[in-house]
């Protein structure tokens, strides 16, 4: 029960930055800071969370990176003024949405 819950947080973080890059390219998003901003919180906090995600939940799951989750978080948290806007940027627009699909297909395994 405690997976699902962090599950369905994790989500809803990841659906929040999808609204907030809605209609941007790479230039738009590196010129918003309040977005960077907003972004990066979210990811920090999705960093966060899946580090309280049992052992078991993420040895079932092997093909999500659960570590690089973790390791994005620590970036954010322990070097704010170096994070990498390239690399911020390719996650949103290349990975997230994948992700998304992930977890929400695990959620329905939980729910089963």
């Amino acid at each position: 029960m405690k997976d699902k819950i962090i599950l369905i947080k994790i989500l809803n973080y990841i659906s929040e930055l999808l609204e907030f890059i809605k209609g941007y390219n790479k230039e738009d998003f590196s010129k918003d800071r309040k977005t960077i901003n907003a972004c990066v919180f979210n990811l920090s906090q999705i960093g966060e969370l899946t580090g309280k995600i049992s052992k078991d939940l993420t040895s079932k799951y092997p093909d999500i990176e659960w570590q690089g989750l973790k390791s994005l978080r620590n970036r954010i948290v322990h070097d704010y003024e170096g994070i990498n806007l390239n690399m911020i940027w390719g996650f949103l627009s290349e990975d997230l949405l994948n992700l998304k699909e992930q977890l929400s297909k695990i959620l329905e395994d939980i729910d089963k």
